[in-house]
């Protein structure tokens, strides 16, 4: 079994969407199997008092248009010992693999990664900022697609 997770800022718009549309993805290739799906922040910004903030509520509904399932949940954040339990550890921008090296350490095993590196797009977009969810979907979308392709033929 492969166990990714996916990582960006604050695990409330980017991480959570490609978290399901993999999810998705891995459904319906029927391979549910072979893989175990997260995600995470590198940031504690969206986490209170021990409870994180829900997904994005235009995250959800770019979510909802491309019937992709999901599922309510709380942001969480990336810790150190995740870096054993994982497989892969996929970033969405050049800060988020920063943030990542400084919570987990030294990438020994090379574990760390861009979801745009398996698309040929650099930075994923963070929606937070640019309000253009849409975007962000397709980018996760085609990251998700080529790494699921990339996985399936090097498994």
């Amino acid at each position: 079994m492969i166990k990714i997770m996916f990582v960006c800022h604050g695990n409330i718009c980017r991480s959570p969407m490609a978290e399901f549309i993999m999810k998705k993805m891995i459904k319906d290739n029927k391979m549910e199997n072979d893989f175990y799906i997260s995600s995470s922040a590198t940031s504690s910004e969206e986490i209170y008092n021990g409870v994180g903030s829900p997904i994005y509520p235009p995250v959800k509904d770019v979510l909802k248009r491309h019937h992709i399932p999901f599922i309510e949940r709380e942001a969480v954040r990336l810790k150190k010992e995740d870096y054993e339990s994982y497989d892969l550890l996929i970033g969405m921008d050049s800060y988020n693999i920063r943030n990542i090296k400084n919570i987990v350490g030294e990438d020994r095993n090379n574990k760390i990664h861009m979801l745009g590196e398996y698309s040929n797009n650099e930075d994923i977009f963070d929606p937070w900022y640019t309000r253009d969810f849409e975007r962000s979907y397709n980018e996760i979308f085609k990251g998700c697609f080529e790494l699921l392709y990339y996985l399936s033929n090097n498994m």
